[in-house]
C-alpha cells in the first residue's frame, strides 16, 4: 500500500515539473520542489505510523489466544503421538461408589448433575486413550455401558465397551486420573461389533441392608440390637424364591402397563445370604440374577418382602402383584443397591476359544473387587445408613400402605411414598439407553 502511494506521489511530481514549462517556452509559476519534497516525507512517517498501529492491533488478539492455541498444540501432538498406537474395540470391568453422583450415564453438554461417565472420559482423555472430541460425542467412540445404573448406586462389576489407544500401561494411566472411589480393574479386547449392553446375558446385584428392616412390627425390636432368627432368614429365602421364572412385574415399576410385553422378565435366582454385624449393626446381602430389570424392579421386589416379613401384608399379595390389577408396591431405599456382576455366556461361548479373544471372565480380578468393596462400598453404605437412617425412615411408612388398595388409592399412595422417597430415583434400568 505505501509502495503504490510513494509510485503515485512520483507521477504527481513529475506531472508538475512538465507543466511548469508553458507554450512558446515561457515558464509557468509552480510550487517549490523542496517544499513538496518535505511534504512527502511528512506524509510516509504518518503512512508509516498509521501502519505500525494497524499491526500492533492485528497481533493483540493473536497473543491473547497463544496460550489456547499452545493448549491445543500439546493435545495435538499427544494425539499424532497416541496414533502409533492400536486403535481397538475392548471392555473395561470397573468399580465404582455412586454416592454423590447422578448416577452412571453421562449427560453430554449438562453440568449440573455430576455422573460416573463424566469422571470416566475425563480420564480416558487426560491418559491419551482417546481424543478430546472422542468425549464431546461418545458415539464417535462406540462406547456402550452394560447397565444404566441411577443417583446413589454403585458398582463392583460394571462393563463398558469403547475403542481406545491401547497405550502403554493404560489401566495404570487411566487410574491416575480417576478419583479413588472409581477403579479401572481390568481390560480386555472384544470382537469390533461387540456392544456391552446387547451382548449381555444377564445381570447380577446385590442389595445389602441391616436386618432389623425384617423385624416383626408387633413383637420384635425394631432398633439395631436386633439380630436375624434362623426362621425369619427361612421366611425370607421362601418369599425371594417366588420370584424366580418369568413373571409380569408391571406392579413393580412406573415405566409399564399390565398388557406390555416387555413387562415380563426372567429371574434365575434370589436369595438373602447370612447375616453380618459390622459396627454393632447386623446387615445381611440379598443377591439377584435376572435377564434385565427394569426402573425400581429391584428395590420393589425387595419392598415388598419386607412388608410381607414384617406383617404388614399376606404372603398372597406376592402372587397377586403378577396380576393384571393394580397393586400398591412399597418401594425400598435406593441405598444398598449394588451392580455385582455381568454376564456374557452367548458371547463366550462362541468368541470365548476362537483363538483371538478371551472370554469375558474376571476370576484373576476378583481380589481386586472384593477389596474394592471392603474399602469403598460397604463402609459407604453402613456410614450412610448410620448417619441418614434411610431405612428406618422408610420403615416408618410402610403404615400409610394399603396393601388391597383399588387404583386410585393406589396413585394416592404412590403420591405419598415419592414425597417421602429422600434418595430421588435411586435404581438400575438394563431396558433402556
Amino acid at each position: 500500500m505505501l509502495g503504490r502511494w510513494l509510485r503515485g506521489m512520483a507521477w504527481g511530481l513529475s506531472s508538475s515539473a512538465g507543466s511548469t514549462r508553458g507554450g512558446g517556452g515561457r515558464l509557468n509559476k509552480a510550487p517549490s520542489w523542496f517544499a513538496m519534497a518535505g511534504d512527502m516525507r511528512t506524509a510516509v512517517a504518518n503512512q508509516a505510523k498509521r501502519l505500525k498501529s494497524s499491526n500492533e492491533e492485528t497481533e493483540k488478539p493473536e497473543e491473547n489466544g497463544h496460550q489456547d492455541k499452545r493448549l491445543k498444540r500439546c493435545q495435538e501432538d499427544m494425539e499424532d503421538q497416541n496414533k502409533k498406537f492400536p486403535k481397538r474395540k475392548i471392555v473395561l470391568l470397573m468399580a465404582y461408589s455412586g454416592k454423590g453422583y447422578h448416577g452412571m450415564q453421562r449427560n453430554v453438554g449438562s453440568s449440573q448433575f455430576k455422573t460416573i461417565e463424566d469422571d470416566l472420559v475425563s480420564a480416558l482423555i487426560q491418559s491419551g486413550c482417546i481424543p478430546e472430541n472422542h468425549g464431546e460425542d461418545m458415539k464417535k467412540m462406540s462406547f456402550q455401558r452394560c447397565a444404566r445404573t441411577d443417583k446413589g448406586v454403585s458398582a463392583a462389576g460394571q462393563i463398558v465397551s469403547l475403542k481406545i489407544w491401547l497405550i502403554d500401561n493404560v489401566l495404570e494411566k487411566i487410574n491416575n486420573c480417576l478419583p479413588s472411589h472409581i477403579r479401572i480393574l481390568g481390560l480386555k479386547r472384544v470382537t469390533g461389533g461387540f456392544s456391552s449392553k446387547n451382548k449381555c446375558d444377564a445381570r447380577t446385584y446385590f442389595y445389602m441392608l441391616p436386618t432389623f428392616a425384617f423385624a416383626h412390627k408387633d413383637h420384635d425390636i425394631q432398633d439395631e440390637t436386633y439380630r436375624l432368627s434362623k426362621e425369619t432368614l427361612e421366611q425370607v429365602n421362601k418369599l425371594l424364591s417366588c420370584y424366580k421364572g418369568t413373571h409380569n412385574f408391571h406392579n413393580f415399576t412406573s415405566q409399564k402397563g399390565p398388557k406390555d410385553p416387555s413387562a415380563k422378565r426372567y429371574i434365575m435366582e434370589m436369595y438373602c445370604e447370612e447375616p453380618f454385624v459390622r459396627e454393632s449393626m447386623e446387615f445381611a446381602v440379598i443377591k439377584v440374577k435376572g435377564q434385565s430389570f427394569m426402573m425400581h424392579q429391584i428395590r420393589k421386589m425387595i419392598g415388598l418382602v419386607i412388608a410381607v416379613v414384617k406383617g404388614y401384608a399376606p404372603e398372597s399379595i406376592m402372587e397377586r402383584s403378577w396380576g393384571e390389577k393394580k397393586v400398591d408396591v412399597p418401594k425400598a431405599p435406593g441405598l444398598g443397591l449394588v451392580l455385582e456382576k455381568v454376564h456374557f455366556e452367548k458371547y463366550n461361548k462362541r468368541f470365548g476359544s476362537d483363538g483371538l479373544h478371551e472370554p469375558l471372565e474376571w476370576a484373576e480380578e476378583e481380589e481386586k473387587i472384593t477389596i474394592f468393596k471392603e474399602q469403598h462400598i460397604y463402609p459407604t453404605i453402613i456410614n450412610t445408613e448410620k448417619e441418614e437412617q434411610s431405612m428406618v425412615n422408610w420403615l416408618s411408612t410402610l403404615s400409610i400402605h394399603d396393601f388391597s388398595a383399588t387404583f386410585s388409592g393406589v396413585q394416592a399412595n404412590d403420591r405419598n411414598s415419592k414425597s417421602n422417597d429422600l434418595e430421588g430415583s435411586d435404581d438400575c434400568d438394563d431396558d433402556s439407553d
